[in-house]
């Protein structure tokens, strides 16, 4: 059986990303160069943000991927909100219901998606 364990993210400046992601996930990373840096998450996920123009095959322009975090409340959303605006995230959603959940959602410099969530109590 395959197990996802690990995102590549393609984006213009690792190191500067770094910056930011230390921040959004609240750890440092075990490698940093100039072209690579990777997080491995305490639940064993590995993130990498990737040089795109070092990446090969070519990928598509950098951004585009959407990265979902369960939150165990309304209120933590609302508090990742703060946090994460108060870093100059581009909000693209503002904290809304939706029909799975509470949620909102910012870009990186990269464009892609950071998505904050609570399951709603009885999703339809």
């Amino acid at each position: 059986m395959r197990t996802l364990n690990y995102l590549l993210l393609s984006v213009r400046e690792p190191l500067q990303s770094a910056e930011l992601y230390s921040k959004l996930l609240g750890c440092e990373p075990v490698e940093q160069g100039k072209t690579f840096v990777l997080y491995v998450l305490p639940t064993g996920l590995k993130i990498g943000l990737w040089r795109a123009d070092e990446v090969e095959p070519t990928p598509k322009p950098a951004g585009g991927v959407e990265i979902s975090f369960s939150e165990p409340s309304k209120e933590a959303v609302r508090a990742t909100y703060a946090a994460w605006t108060q870093l100059g995230l581009k909000v693209v959603q503002e904290p809304t219901d939706m029909d799975f959940g509470f949620t909102f959602v910012v870009e990186d410099p990269d464009g892609h998606r950071l998505r904050p969530f609570v399951l709603a109590m009885n999703p339809r």
